[in-house]
């Protein structure tokens, strides 16, 4: 039996983790920003990668990451002030490496290419966690074709670390306070390239489960879904 769209789009994107409600603890302050004309940190231990109270760092006003994949590369461009929130948990997410290796494990054809739950179980959890959420951003720009926005569970307070790319305009999510906080700048044809033979996952589909990814990470989709397209590496590109 097949969803109508209304209906899917509501079982889709408020599925992003399993962790149950919970209060919004508060966040976003005094965090320092990231010094001017310099290298921007590193966390050459991953400390962070297993403690999000350690990335606290303030996103600069605008910033491009450069993602290579197995399908190409493309880049990304944020926009702070579209998605303040959002910018500031990416490109914190970025700069300690959490997206190396992380697999786009839904990938549905003309409409969206979701990633951001970590191969190692032990990471995800604790980035999909409820003290990991961050707070709600003010819809500022569209869900257009080529924009990043974040899955959420219930609402969009429970952002955490999932997101995905809008593979068409979908600006019927904007009601439901998906904030779009970047676009895909350059490489958009490796984007729509993805491989999206899997579908969906269930209930909706057969594709990866992400209750399984969340407790056995990359070997369970690289025994069971090999073809799913990885990204290889995930950086700030400074200027």
């Amino acid at each position: 039996m097949r969803l109508s769209l209304p209906l899917l789009l509501c079982a889709l994107f408020f599925v992003a983790c399993s962790d149950d409600a919970a209060p919004q603890p508060a966040a976003g302050a005094g965090k320092p920003d990231a010094p001017a004309g310099q290298p921007l940190p590193k966390v050459a231990d991953h400390a962070a990668l297993r403690d999000p109270t350690k990335a606290t760092l303030k996103a600069p006003d605008k910033f491009e990451v450069a993602f290579e994949t197995t399908k190409g590369n493309f880049v990304v461009e944020v926009e702070r002030a579209w998605a303040p929130n959002g910018a500031d948990r990416f490109f914190n997410l970025v700069s300690i490496g959490y997206y190396n290796d992380v697999r786009f494990f839904r990938v549905i054809r003309n409409f969206v290419a979701q990633f951001g739950m970590h191969g190692d179980p032990t990471v995800h959890s604790v980035w999909s966690a409820n003290n990991a959420r961050i707070p709600a951003d003010r819809v500022m720009k569209s869900n257009m074709r080529g924009t990043l926005t974040y899955a959420m569970q219930q609402d969009p307070g429970s952002r955490t670390n999932q997101m995905f790319i809008n593979l068409r305009d979908n600006a019927r999510l904007d009601n439901s306070g998906f904030a779009a906080f970047g676009r895909v700048s350059s490489g958009m044809d490796v984007v729509d390239a993805l491989y999206n033979g899997y579908g969906d996952g269930p209930p909706q589909g057969s594709g990866p489960s992400q209750d399984k990814i969340s407790k056995l990470g990359n070997a369970y989709l690289d025994e069971d879904f090999p073809k799913a397209d990885a990204i290889k590496s995930a950086k700030i590109v400074t200027k």
